[in-house]
């Protein structure tokens, strides 16, 4: 059975400081891009993670409800997480937030590269020395990140918990991977 990874697109927050769902933003261009960026990156399979509002995902992915999405990120995340645990060739999940609209396929290849596939190893992408998104998360620590996570924190605090443990990819060079939490007027 070949070794499978999901490209993760978290995307169902409200948008309570932006003053939307962002994955209806500039009318779904970023959600677009953000599941281009996972597919043309190498990911095996891309899920758009929606709870706050909903929509046709694009071409090349698949949706996934949230549920309880507005108990915060912890909950995409961890379902993100759950959707893959019955999987037993998901050897890794990239998570990807629908707001860093400048993240491509360049960035997401790296990541992967790095990852190599590895089910024990966490990779996350930094632009100018910021840590940001993707993240790579090999399916040795899912259990682990779906205990750490709460609230509206992802996965940040497994990742600092484990910093031992993760590769930091500088991809300033490709993008400038700020997140729009704020409409630009």
């Amino acid at each position: 059975m070949p070794e499978v990874v999901v490209g993760a697109v978290l995307a169902a927050g409200a948008g309570r400081r932006y003053g939307m769902p962002k994955i209806l933003a500039q009318q779904g261009e970023w959600l677009q891009s953000a599941v281009r960026a996972l597919g043309d990156g190498g990911c095996d399979e891309v899920v758009v993670a929606m709870g706050a509002a909903t929509v046709e995902p694009p071409l090349g992915a698949r949706g996934l409800m949230v549920p309880r999405w507005s108990d915060g990120l912890s909950e995409t995340v961890r379902a993100v997480l759950a959707d893959v645990a019955a999987r037993p060739e998901v050897a890794a999940v990239v998570l990807h937030v629908v707001d860093v609209a400048d993240v491509d396929g360049q960035v997401v290849a790296r990541i992967l590269d790095v990852a190599d596939g590895r089910r024990d190893r966490l990779v996350r992408a930094r632009f100018r020395g910021v840590p940001g998104h993707p993240v790579f998360i090999g399916a040795a620590h899912h259990a682990g990140v779906r205990d750490a996570v709460r609230g509206d924190v992802g996965a940040a605090v497994y990742l600092r918990a484990h910093a031992d443990r993760v590769i930091e990819v500088e991809c300033g060079d490709l993008a400038r991977g700020t997140d729009q939490d704020h409409r630009r007027g």
